[in-house]
């Protein structure tokens, strides 16, 4: 093997290497509490849930919005997808409108057991997880691509 392709296969690799590797990204889902009578949310009504601009569900039920971990990595994924920020940009947005008075943000749960037991006991919980999480207790009522 010439040292130039060495070189090349080397440099490839190591290209490679720096890469993100989206394929570890989570199929992120919105859930709601199986009695609530939405079957599903449109990204528009999710993004004026979850910034505040919007407390009730399309069906007029009160919507308990819950976030995860604020260092967790779904967290960051949700709202790179839902509204292409950071968390940085997200908080810094929560801190104007606290200051304000005009909204709260929404309940931080530690981890996807305590959001899928608040999301059972609580008919207008609305929350997102990693789909490999969901189980029969509650209802998918969308993707956050």
């Amino acid at each position: 093997m010439s040292s130039n392709h060495l070189t090349a296969r080397i440099l490839s690799i190591s290209l490679m290497l720096a890469l993100p590797f989206t394929g570890l990204k989570a199929d992120i889902v919105v859930i709601v509490n199986k009695e609530n009578s939405s079957t599903s949310l449109t990204t528009e009504q999710l993004v004026d849930i979850y910034m505040g601009r919007q407390r009730y569900f399309p069906n007029g039920d009160l919507a308990l919005r819950i976030d995860q971990d604020p260092n967790s990595e779904i967290r960051s994924d949700f709202y790179q997808k839902l509204i292409n920020k950071s968390i940085a940009e997200v908080n810094a947005y929560w801190a104007r409108l606290l200051f304000t008075g005009q909204a709260t943000p929404p309940n931080v749960l530690e981890n996807t057991q305590s959001i899928l037991k608040a999301v059972r006991d609580n008919p207008g919980a609305v929350a997102y997880i990693d789909s490999k999480d969901v189980d029969d207790t509650v209802k998918v009522i969308g993707n956050v691509n």
